[in-house]
């Protein structure tokens, strides 16, 4: 009785082994179809986001350089705005003496 308990039991763990390495194989063959080849979507979409991150790559630079002129440029603004307000303040009171 425990020869045949314990070839039931190694049947058992060789169909268990069986089922996972068939499963896995077939994972394994999905994966390679959706990204594994280098004409699949995926390898093209890999690609192409190389080639945004290179394009972009000098972005964080250039953008500290832009905020310190849009700074200046805000500051002059401002002086440009005080002065209109003075030049209308001005134009006000000469209409109304």
């Amino acid at each position: 009785m425990d020869i045949i308990l314990m070839l039931c039991t190694i049947l058992a763990v060789v169909l268990l082994v069986i089922v996972l390495v068939r499963y896995l194989t077939g994972i394994i063959s999905l994966l390679n179809n959706i990204g594994g080849k280098g004409d699949s979507y995926l390898a093209k979409l890999r690609l192409g986001l190389r080639a945004i991150e290179t394009e972009t790559g000098h972005l964080p630079t250039e953008v500290t350089k832009l905020n310190e002129a849009l700074i200046k440029t805000a500051e002059g603004l401002t002086v440009v705005n005080k002065n209109i307000e003075g030049t209308i303040e001005n134009a006000v009171a000469q209409k109304n003496p």
